[in-house]
């Protein structure tokens, strides 16, 4: 690609150290050039409605909204934007929450520069990415029963030091309905305890703690 046609890339990061590092990373790029950034989920999505960019690389985590929703927001209205997520995190479940929005890669920030500009320029002609230990989290768990909606907020709930009784009450339904829940997710998540069920759930991305 000539230096008159670079890639035009919009970053959404809230992390100044590592907004920084991504700058100077595609900047470093003869074929790429770094045309906005942006620290919340929201301004990034009226930025890409404004800029368009060929490819947004967007943060799990961001204070008002994931990058997941933020995906989900841009391709409603752009179907064919390119969006790459960048996350400390490697769960399953935000994996695929992430690819179904229509990611079209996920990357962890500790891989090196070489690994994320090549990843750019492969969703730039239309390919998809995701690295090997990122797959493997995936396959770990294929076929597994996943948690329903209703268990996640139970489960949030639970992370949040409430009692059966309290559960019941902020979810109008019954304490036995609770317990019920509570079995069922340490059944599916191979869990012993409340405790273990939580450090599962938060390590594979159904809750954050």
């Amino acid at each position: 690609m000539s230096n008159e046609h670079p890639i035009r890339v919009l970053s959404i990061d809230d992390h100044p150290l590592l907004s920084e590092g991504i700058a100077t990373m595609i900047n470093n790029e003869s074929d790429m050039k770094l045309v906005a950034t942006s620290t919340t989920g929201n301004e990034g999505i009226r930025k890409h409605r404004e800029i368009q960019p060929d490819i947004t690389l967007t943060d799990l985590r961001l204070p008002d909204l994931s990058g997941i929703e933020v995906t989900r927001t841009i391709r409603a209205e752009f179907p064919d934007a390119r969006i790459i997520l960048l996350t400390m995190f490697a769960g399953d479940v935000e994996i695929q929450r992430a690819l179904e929005a229509g990611a079209r890669a996920y990357l962890l920030k500790s891989m090196p520069a070489e690994h994320m500009v090549e990843t750019i320029r492969q969703v730039y002609n239309g390919k998809k990415r995701v690295l090997p230990e990122i797959a493997s989290h995936l396959a770990e768990h294929l076929g597994e029963e996943p948690l329903t909606n209703r268990e996640i907020d139970v489960l949030r709930h639970v992370s949040g030091g409430n009692r059966n009784r309290d559960i019941a009450k902020n979810l109008f339904i019954s304490e036995e309905t609770v317990k019920a829940h509570v079995k069922h997710i340490m059944e599916k998540l191979g869990a012993s305890d409340r405790t273990q069920a939580m450090a599962i759930a938060a390590r594979r991305g159904f809750i954050h703690l």
